[in-house]
């Protein structure tokens, strides 16, 4: 190879070395390397945020939190309705003991009444020097107070208006001038008998007419 030959092909070595790092018109260099820098932005993406375990651990906390208050609100709630079943029970319970109470008492009362009525009219029909008198009247007196200590009281209603509820009206009497108004008790045949509210026999009565 002559020495002109030699000297064209050093330059045109030399040209496409140069050339070798120069971008043609009108195209992007592309900078050297693999490609993009792991965790580099695209352009136009919004920016990623990397997930916070201590702001999950707190939401987990919190909704575990919420859970355990609504149990704690049934949890109440029940317990509310049992007090108030409870409570209702024991009052129906003790309003049921009273009724049986009520009830047995006055059915005791029934069958002594008799006998006082008996024992007030052997006192009644038996004479002022009667040695037995005493003993009769000591027996209706023990009698009459058993049945107080019960809560069983006997009531003449002398003088009072007559009430249908409390008395029986077993006779009419036509009253003098000046006597006692129409409709007043002027006679008691028979005592009655209550247990509080609760009439076990009413009174017997004569009304003025």
């Amino acid at each position: 190879m002559s020495d002109a030959d030699q000297t064209l092909d050093g330059a045109a070595i030399a040209d496409d070395a140069d050339g070798a790092g120069e971008c043609a018109p009108g195209s992007a260099k592309i900078p050297a390397g693999d490609g993009a820098s792991p965790g580099a932005q695209v352009p136009g993406e919004a920016p990623t945020v990397a997930p916070d375990p201590d702001e999950d651990a707190l939401r987990g906390d919190v909704d575990e939190l919420v859970h355990v208050a609504a149990q704690r609100d049934d949890y109440l709630a029940l317990a509310q309705r049992t007090q108030a079943d409870f409570e209702n029970y024991r009052k129906r319970v003790a309003r049921d003991a009273a009724a049986a109470l009520e009830r047995g008492m006055t059915g005791l009362a029934k069958e002594l009444l008799p006998a006082l009525d008996n024992l007030d009219r052997a006192i009644d029909a038996a004479a002022a020097e009667d040695p037995l008198l005493e003993g009769v009247s000591l027996v209706r007196a023990e009698l009459s107070a058993g049945l107080a200590r019960a809560g069983i009281e006997s009531y003449s209603p002398i003088g009072e208006a007559f009430d249908p509820s409390l008395h029986e009206a077993v006779a009419t009497a036509p009253q003098p001038s000046g006597g006692e108004p129409s409709g007043t008790v002027v006679e008691v045949y028979q005592l009655g008998y209550r247990l509080g509210a609760t009439v076990i026999r009413p009174a017997r009565v004569v009304v003025a007419a």
